[in-house]
């Protein structure tokens, strides 16, 4: 596990979210809880950080929910959704949990594992959610089995 729990559920709600505002429609608490498999506390609160970090947006109302602006889904990367859940998710972080894990005093797998984690920086940053939802859109993935 790469991600927190909550950030799992994050990006799994966020595309979700995605997905649907393509098609107009605003999904609430409960459709998303349901989609992503989250239980409806946990995922309110997944949500109100998301909005705080204003990756989506809440809609009140009859006719409220969630939403993404479909001109803003190119933009937001991966890295925003993380920031959002994981303020302190860290690239540098020692995968063995070492505090001072450097290329002048490395862990054992440090040189092994520093290029998985620069392919995981690079993805999170040039991943955008446009992307996400257009595989879910054409049945290339799911968010959950």
């Amino acid at each position: 596990m790469i991600f927190s729990k909550a950030c799992e559920y994050g990006i799994r709600a966020t595309i979700y979210i995605a997905q649907q505002s393509l098609n107009n429609k605003r999904p609430n608490l409960k459709d998303i809880s349901k989609e992503i498999d989250s239980p409806e506390a946990f995922t309110a609160k997944i949500l109100q950080q998301l909005v705080k970090g204003k990756v989506i947006q809440s809609v009140k109302g009859a006719n409220g929910g969630f939403e993404i602006n479909n001109k803003k889904m190119g933009k937001v990367k991966l890295k925003d959704i993380v920031k959002a859940i994981d303020e302190d998710f860290d690239y540098k972080i020692c995968v063995l949990g070492l505090k001072l894990c450097s290329e002048l005093r490395p862990c054992p797998v440090h040189h092994k594992y520093k290029h998985i984690k620069a392919e995981l920086k690079n993805m999170l940053q040039s991943t955008n959610l446009l992307d996400l939802s257009d595989g879910l859109k054409d049945g290339k993935t799911c968010l959950r089995f």
